[in-house]
Order: structure tokens, then sequence, then C-alpha cells
């Protein structure tokens, strides 16, 4: 399976629906992953369709939904599941509670394995999967914590995101990588370095290389790799972004 490149709406939160479409297009990116915090909003199933529209006509495919769901008490995931259904994502990326595994009390990780196992099962009515955004501050902050939510919620609509930790080096980051690759349905795709400083990707060309040679050898590789930041959050560097990436893709 060819793994589609794509585009995280949320790296251009102050552009348009419609610029960002046409950036994406111009650029020869496949996909995009919608966000839920600016661009289509949970429940407003209107905003979901326009979305849709423009994306299908533009010849892209909705990647995902970015959604900020974090299984918290009281959090209803309904709305979240009306715009993904609107907008012709087969997939919502989720956050598996506000704190880090290492800090989790037992009430706490039992009560967001809980909610993600019922969001899950609602999700999978609708024939949406479910994928834990892989992000320090919850509970799917390395592998092994991401490992033990995904073995305790036991729902076949629950997969996961990988994305480089922050700070990690390229041999640490693909390593974690392999450890979950299994259960990755998408990739987030940035280069940082030494910390939060936006690179260009080919200023972490082996960490890319490696990581992509992992997932080619993996027996179902991530559906989507997806560019979530640029540098400067300049779309007009988009274009080099988006080939590079597919460079890294094709193996060139």
């Amino acid at each position: 399976m060819t793994i589609r490149i794509g585009l995280c709406s949320v790296t251009f939160r102050e552009l348009s629906v419609a610029h960002i479409v046409s950036l994406a297009s111009q650029a020869r990116l496949e996909s995009i992953e919608w966000g839920g915090d600016v661009h289509v909003p949970p429940g407003d199933v209107v905003t979901a369709r326009h979305v849709a529209a423009l994306t299908a006509d533009a010849g892209l495919a909705v990647a995902s939904y970015g959604s900020y769901f974090r299984a918290g008490e009281g959090e209803d995931i309904a709305p979240i599941l009306d715009s993904a259904s609107e907008l012709g994502a087969g997939r919502i990326r989720v956050w598996a509670g506000s704190v880090d595994a290492a800090d989790a009390t037992e009430a706490e990780h039992v009560g967001t394995v809980d909610r993600l196992r019922s969001a899950a099962a609602a999700a999978s009515e609708r024939g949406i999967e479910l994928a834990l955004e892989y992000h320090g501050g919850t509970l799917a902050n390395a592998p092994t914590a991401t490992l033990r939510v995904l073995d305790e919620v036991d729902h076949p609509a629950l997969r996961t995101y990988w994305q480089p930790t922050v700070g990690a080096s390229d041999d640490v980051a693909v390593a974690e990588y392999r450890a979950v690759a299994d259960r990755v349905s998408a990739v987030h795709v940035f280069s940082w370095w030494p910390r939060a400083e936006r690179l260009p990707l080919a200023d972490r060309d082996g960490l890319w290389r490696e990581f992509f040679a992992a997932a080619s050898a993996t027996p179902v590789p991530p559906q989507d790799a997806l560019l979530e930041f640029v540098p400067d959050d300049d779309p007009a560097v988009l274009a080099r972004e988006a080939a590079a990436l597919r460079a890294y893709r094709d193996g060139v």
C-alpha cells in the first residue's frame, strides 16, 4: 500500500479553507487532515459538508478529522462524529487524556481508557476509526504507554498516530515508531531540532529516510503521512516541503 502524503490544516490555522485547498493542490499533495479547532468546528455539519466538497473538487482526499477530544469527563464525542461523517473522514484524531502517563493516577488512567473505549464503540457504529495523538502530556506519550492504552481499550476502532518525539535523536525516534508500527494509521510529519525549532524536512534527512524505510517494511504501513508544521508557518515553503516528503515516500 502506498502511503498518501498530505497536509494538516492546522499548519495554516489563519488561512481560509479555500486557500488551504489551493495550496495543497498546487503542492501536489494527496490528502488533508481538517482540524476541528478552526476550519471544521464540531457539530457544524454545514461547514463540514462545504469543506468536503471543496476538498473533493480539488481532487484531494480527506485524510482525517483532527479533533481535540481528550476523553475527559463530560465530553461528548457525538458532535465530532457528526462533523467527521459529513466531512467524509474515515478517521478522527483524539487525545488520550490531558495528563502525562508518568503523572496520571490509576483513577485518571482507568477513566480515560473507559471513555476512549466508549468513544471507539460510538465511532465504530458510524464506520469511523479513532487514532490517538502520540504526544507528551497524555497517556500516549511513548511506545509502552501508548500500547498499554490500546491494549486496555481493546477495540478495533482505536489505533494511533506517530510523530517524532521532541528532542529525540533520529535513531530513537525511528525505534519508537518501530515499537508501535503495527498500530499506526497515520503520521504527523515535521522536522523540529533540537527542541521545537521548525526546520525544513531535509534538515533531518536521516530521520525521514529511516522512517519511510521502516514504514515500507511494515506489513500494513500508515495510510497517511501529513505535514503538520513548516518553517515559520510560511505557506510559500509548502511546495518545497511537499516535494521533500514525496521524495522520501518514493525512496528518491
